[in-house]
């Protein structure tokens, strides 16, 4: 389906990111890579599903490095057709207690860095008539929790990013939406998890399951699989005419 195509995935090392990577992979579309941790892995990962794999390390609280990767993907495979802002890092204190640092850290890596990567995409999928720029914001974009007021403002920001670049490119071949998880199990969720284990006297497996029961009515984590084939129902033509939705996968969180 995605045969030609290239798709960036920025924060793609591991978790969300990865799983995105993967499914848009396992359609054909050359994958760009960016992260830190582990590269060597999830390159062959990815090459062992036949398509083209490339890495960039770009910094993305750095507006020249995100300038950088974006280059380097043209330069490697033409353009880039699909662009998924996933990069993200994650603080937990209230308001007052929070670290200014932190906050414009969150800030930078969590919404500026999906504006970034999104205004230097545009050109090249507005010329070709087909894009898909797809921000993975996350049930905060729609709803708040307490202690993560700049992830919240973040990710809200992300949403209203979505909406506005959906809407200036509504009359073309180039869609904009956001993904909304609720809890994944990424190593972000499992450092939450492991705190609340501690702080609790709680074993890992009942830590998980607290966490769930607060927020999850269904009980069960998103897995990065159904959110990398959520990604490609929105590269695929059944999604020519999804524009600017934040697109919840939460297990019935904001249902309540």
């Amino acid at each position: 389906m995605l045969q030609g195509k290239t798709a960036l995935v920025t924060g793609s090392t591991s978790g969300i990111g990865l799983g995105i990577a993967k499914a848009l992979a396992q359609q054909g579309a050359n994958i760009v890579l960016n992260g830190f941790g582990d590269v060597e892995g999830p390159k062959a990962e990815i090459a062992a599903l036949g398509v083209k794999v490339a890495y960039h390390g770009a910094d993305m609280s750095k507006a020249n490095e995100i300038e950088a990767m974006m280059k380097f993907a043209a330069d490697t495979f033409g353009r880039v057709d699909i662009l998924v802002n996933n990069a993200g890092i994650q603080h937990v204190a209230k308001v007052e207690d929070f670290p200014v640092e932190r906050w414009d850290a969150i800030i930078a890596i969590n919404l500026t860095s999906a504006f970034h990567a999104t205004r230097l995409a545009l050109p090249a999928m507005k010329a070709a008539n087909w894009g898909r720029i797809i921000n993975v914001a996350s049930i905060h974009g729609l709803v708040g929790s307490a202690e993560k007021s700049a992830y919240v403002a973040a990710k809200h920001g992300v949403v209203g990013l979505t909406k506005v670049t959906a809407l200036e490119n509504a009359t073309t071949g180039v869609t904009c939406n956001a993904i909304c998880p609720g809890w994944v199990l990424t190593p972000l969720v499992q450092k939450q998890v492991d705190a609340k284990a501690v702080a609790m006297g709680l074993s890992n497996e009942e830590a998980k399951k607290q966490l769930l029961r607060e927020k999850e009515p269904s009980m069960q984590f998103t897995t990065p699989e159904e959110l990398g084939e959520l990604a490609v129902f929105f590269c695929s033509a059944a999604g020519n005419n999804v524009r600017g939705v934040a697109w919840n996968m939460d297990g019935g969180w904001t249902a309540q």
